[in-house]
């Protein structure tokens, strides 16, 4: 069997080019299609898409749902919700089975008639709501329109020239459905059965890398279609109602590339499919999960998190989308020139090592999927400090073909590419487990396939020694009232391991691997189980930390929720002392080889919340709003790292000290975000204290 071929990669856009495609963002929308019921996801929708400042929406229309004993409900509240804010594109499809020719929704009707007739209904009812129509998606795919049921679409001609007719005597413009893949044959058919007489303008869709393996680009597509309807007399407008890429392979990035391709076509109208990924509980038209791109299309995730696209539009348009991109394409460094591979390089600590590594003369690869909020930014930042030092390969640690390419060109990894948040464990515990657990298998792997592995640095956290209840009970003398607490040694390495939350059970499992690694197969490895890390490069973000995250709120004066009495301590450690543990476990593999060592700041950097807030007020000169909330569950009252035996191994100890370190991060946040408002999502000061204090890279 041939292996399906990769989309070559779009052009990268030159600043002008991101211009002209800023310019071009008016022509685009967005496709979904809602089942009757989804009331609120409509209104998530419409929110989201104001977001991005897309003001149009193609929407499908079902005339099979139309019949249920809901149906026409369903759509006298969808349709006028939805003109109420945005312009509307509606696609009727589906033949009702009672109807067909055969009971299916993709069967011929017995009577063509019949659509016209549905379509004079819904004009009749909410006409006022849009001005075009296209008129059914996509015929020859057999789950929309079985062609082996009419045969040389005789009937589909018939049903879809009577209502294009009709249609325009009611006043509204048409759109003839898009074929997937694009198909001239089919489109010279319809010119010369007549139905493009009633036609206003003609749909192409394609889905590079997706559906179209050989898709050749949105303008030669359109010039295909142009070139067959103007041959045969024909002059409608030419649009793109359907293109997309499907990120099942979590390659957010070329999803992006792909967007900005279709924006920059010659359509007169570019609609993105879609606005959200499908509900992995649902079926798609195929089946349920009977082809897993089908639920991978959207600009968000189906818990609403935005991807790669959805956060760059989000943030600064379609410029800021083509600055990414411009970012992502930065030169690589020779292939023959062994570099030193950081995987989740984009993140907080990931991009700190590759700063410092690519400042003392080393080729860098970068080795991240962009899936978290502002991660983009520190390749944008890398690339610019260090230009061809730096090589970016946006790819997931979930796919070991992409993971094999990055470690066969290592001569060392560092490995931090995780899922890192507690409560994104848990909402999604199979995606944290594939992340953490699978993608650190898939880094072992390639590297024990290597004939000289490389030596891996990973990072663990101290979340593998669970909740700590019996300990911090036995240690609560050690809780002062409101000085926090000066635990003499910390606790160290011979805790036992208690993995707790569906996330310290995946980082707890990584762990182990690695040092079984070590002893199994004789991987020069080791293990860094990190307390709470802060620094630059911390936007202060659900999953990259709660002191970044205090800072943001007293920057914005938005109020920060202490959930339980903020007493908790935590011993904290600043992320260049952090880089400083990296490098030098690389520098002595010999000496910490198939070991796990605790590192954070130790008894000599520890703070509790409170402490953190009342030092807060003593830099700034104000005191932050803070609210207090009953404890959650998972909250670790003391941890306090014993960094002795690393120490010992390595001569490493921490140089900055809390008060210095809070106000270096202070300066930083400043400077970027100034009087932006703290990064919203699932109440992030509470979520870091109350159940994630202690996860690997809080």
């Amino acid at each position: 069997m041939r292996p399906t071929p990769t989309p070559a990669p779009s052009p990268t856009p030159s600043r002008d080019e991101g211009a002209i495609l800023a310019a071009a963002y008016g022509r685009v929308g967005v496709v979904e299609w809602f089942r009757p019921g989804e009331h609120e996801r409509v209104e998530k929708v419409l929110d989201g898409l104001s977001t991005i400042g897309v003001r149009r929406l193609r929407i499908g229309v079902s005339w099979a749902d139309f019949h249920r004993d809901d149906g026409a409900s369903w759509y006298d509240w969808l349709l006028p919700r939805l003109a109420r804010e945005i312009e509307v594109l509606p696609c009727f499809t589906y033949t009702p089975p009672s109807l067909g020719v055969e009971s299916k929704s993709s069967s011929p009707p017995r009577d063509s008639k019949a659509y016209a007739d549905f379509l004079d209904v819904i004009v009749a009812r909410h006409g006022r709501g849009f001005d075009w129509v296209e008129l059914w998606n996509e015929p020859n795919n057999l789950n929309n329109w079985d062609w082996q049921l009419d045969s040389e679409w005789r009937a589909y001609s018939v049903m879809i020239g009577g209502a294009a007719y009709w249609l325009r005597t009611l006043g509204k413009k048409t759109v003839l459905g898009g074929t997937c893949p694009t198909d001239p044959n089919w489109l010279r058919l319809m010119c010369r059965r007549g139905v493009m007489d009633h036609i206003d303008a003609v749909a192409v869709h394609g889905f590079p890398g997706t559906w179209d393996a050989a898709w050749p680009g949105g303008n030669a597509a359109l010039a295909a279609a142009r070139d067959v309807v103007g041959a045969e007399g024909y002059r409608p407008q030419f649009w793109i109602t359907e293109a997309g890429f499907s990120t099942w392979r979590h390659d957010e990035g070329e999803q992006l590339r792909q967007f900005l391709a279709a924006l920059g076509s010659e359509a007169e109208r570019v609609y993105w499919y879609a606005y959200q990924d499908l509900d992995p509980a649902l079926e798609s038209e195929e089946g349920f999960h009977f082809d897993e791109r089908h639920y991978h299309l959207g600009m968000v995730r189906a818990d609403g998190s935005g991807k790669l696209l959805h956060r760059a539009l989000a943030r600064g348009g379609v410029e800021a989308a083509a600055d990414i991109v411009g970012s992502m394409a930065a030169p690589h460094v020779r292939r023959e020139r062994p570099s030193v591979l950081v995987t989740g390089g984009a993140g907080f600590i990931g991009a700190n090592i590759a700063d410092r590594l690519a400042g003392s003369g080393e080729n860098v690869i970068i080795f991240d999927a962009l899936a978290r909020d502002h991660v983009e930014e520190n390749v944008a930042w890398l690339s610019k400090r260090h230009g061809p030092r730096v090589s970016f390969v946006c790819g997931d640690v979930r796919d070991p073909h992409a993971v094999t390419d990055v470690v066969c060109r290592a001569k060392q990894v560092f490995h931090l590419a995780a899922q890192v948040a507690v409560t994104t464990s848990l909402l999604d515990p199979r995606r944290d487990f594939e992340i953490n657990a699978g993608g650190t298998l898939n880094v072992l792997e390639a590297i024990r396939r290597r004939p000289t592995p490389p030596p891996l640095v990973f990072a663990s956290t101290n979340k593998v020694y669970g909740r700590l209840d019996t300990i911090a009970e036995l240690r609560a003398e050690a809780l002062r009232t409101t000085a926090g607490a000066r635990f003499a040694d910390g606790f160290d390495e011979t805790l036992p391991l208690d993995f707790y939350s569906p996330y310290g059970c995946s980082k707890g499992a990584s762990d182990q691997y690695v040092l079984d690694y070590a002893r199994i197969y004789g991987l020069p490895a080791a293990v860094l189980r990190m307390s709470c890390i802060y620094g630059p490069r911390q936007f202060g973000t659900e999953d990259q930390g709660w002191v970044a995250h205090f800072l943001r709120s007293a920057i914005a004066d938005k109020v920060i929720t202490i959930y339980g009495d903020g007493r908790q301590v935590r011993d904290i450690l600043y992320v260049d002392n952090v880089v400083d543990a990296f490098l030098l476990a690389q520098k002595r593999m010999a000496l910490v080889r198939g070991q796990a060592f605790n590192i954070g700041g130790g008894p000599a950097n520890t703070v509790s919340l409170l402490e953190l807030v009342q030092l807060i007020e003593r830099i700034t000169g104000t005191r932050p709003k803070t609210a207090f909330a009953p404890p959650r569950p998972g909250d670790q009252r003391l941890y306090v790292s014993d960094i002795g035996r690393f120490a010992a191994a390595t001569g490493w100890s921490p140089r900055t000290g809390v008060a210095t370190g809070v106000r270096r991060l202070l300066d930083w946040l400043e400077n970027r975000f100034g009087g932006e408002p703290a990064a919203a999502g699932n109440d992030i000061a509470a979520v870091v204290v109350g159940v994630a204090a202690q996860g690997g890279r809080s």
